[in-house]
């Protein structure tokens, strides 16, 4: 008891400590049990916070802040219309067509496999293969039983999306339109001293708001740059996929690949091993060094500062928590932790001392 108390001392002995703690379990707390209700909302915040950075920049050039929150509403519009009636109908229908060829990928598969004892008898068996093909065809079936009952629970789906296609909107345009009021509102439940979490909200917005905002130009140029590179390669279904390799650079390493799979799988089947599925593959291998060693360090310029470590964890972490958000926001949600953890007074840390201020001497 005497270790706890201590601890329960040096580190909540300051207001400003307790008043930080106090906000951010109050956050998770909302996060967790309320998440899904809530989340039309906390997806228009997000976004919100995205668009108030043009919204900033278009009042710096001294138009009002109503005209500029109207020509960025208007212009986030425009592309989600686009997005609605033009991307994703032709997803959907390279979708299509590619479950429709996959009975003849998995017979072009299993007769590649047969072929496997004949030619290499020292590393395959008859059953091994055997055994491998009944494995395969079994996780066919689930998928296909788990596509079925997605597709039977579309119709809730289609009502639900299409509420959040009516509130999302308007809400992000209040969100922007009435910002100063909605915080002034809300800085009235914070504490008075809270200069420890201002510290914290600083660092969180200079990193978050930089990451966010470099991370989708990242998927728009990787996602347009692999677009064009299979298109003129003649790879089948080049916009799915390229969509996928876009969407992909959101979870670093684990994402590239994931995702290398299909395109690979795609590619062979259509060419088998001849010197265009080569080429594909030195170009798609091309296009992932560009942007992990040029692009991302132009964009970002070490504004994250995680360790690799760090981000696997933290996909694993919060992906096992909120699934396919909890992936989606890893790292922005471990941005958020790391900026705690570097305001968090310590041992050998003077409380007043700015963060990562050590004080030495005694």
């Amino acid at each position: 008891m005497t270790f706890v108390t201590r601890w329960l001392q040096r580190h909540f002995s300051d207001p400003q400590v307790v008043g930080l703690a106090i906000v951010a379990l109050a956050m998770l707390a909302v996060v967790v049990f309320a998440g899904q209700m809530l989340a039309p909302a906390i997806a228009s915040i997000i976004i919100a916070y995205l668009l108030e950075g043009l919204v900033a920049l278009l009042v710096r050039y001294r138009l009002p802040r109503l005209v500029s929150v109207l020509i960025v509403f208007c212009a986030f519009m425009a592309f989600l219309l686009f997005v609605m009636f033009a991307l994703l109908p032709l997803l959907s229908r390279q979708a299509s067509q590619l479950i429709q060829q996959l009975p003849s990928m998995v017979q072009q598969g299993q007769d590649a496999l047969l072929q496997l004892p004949e030619r290499y008898p020292q590393l395959f068996s008859q059953q091994q293969v055997l055994d491998l093909i009944a494995a395969i065809r079994a996780e066919i079936v689930n998928w296909g039983q788990h596509v079925v009952s997605m597709s039977l629970s579309s119709v809730v789906g289609v009502l639900t999306m299409a509420v959040y296609l009516i509130l999302m909107p308007l809400m992000v345009f209040f969100f922007l339109k009435d910002k100063e009021t909605i915080v002034a509102w809300f800085t009235r439940f914070m504490p008075r001293e809270r200069g420890l979490l201002e510290r914290v909200w600083h660092d969180v917005d200079l990193q978050l708001g930089n990451y966010v905002r470099g991370k989708f130009i990242e998927i728009l140029i990787v996602w347009v740059v692999t677009y064009v590179t299979f298109v003129v390669m003649g790879l089948q279904f080049a916009m799915l996929l390229g969509v996928l390799v876009g969407i992909s650079v959101l979870i670093p390493y684990i994402g590239a690949v994931a995702v290398t799979f299909p395109v690979a799988v795609v590619a062979y089947f259509q060419w088998g091993l001849t010197s265009d599925f080569a080429y594909l593959l030195i170009a798609y291998a091309v296009i992932q060094a560009l942007d992990g060693n040029v692009l991302v360090p132009l964009l970002f310029s070490e504004v994250v500062n995680l360790h690799p470590v760090a981000i696997i964890v933290s996909v694993l972490v919060f992906g096992g928590l909120w699934g396919f958000w909890g992936v989606f926001f890893a790292i922005p949600l471990a941005t958020v932790v790391q900026a705690v953890l570097k305001a968090w007074p310590t041992l050998g840390r003077d409380p007043h001392a700015e963060p990562g201020e050590i004080v030495t001497g005694r």
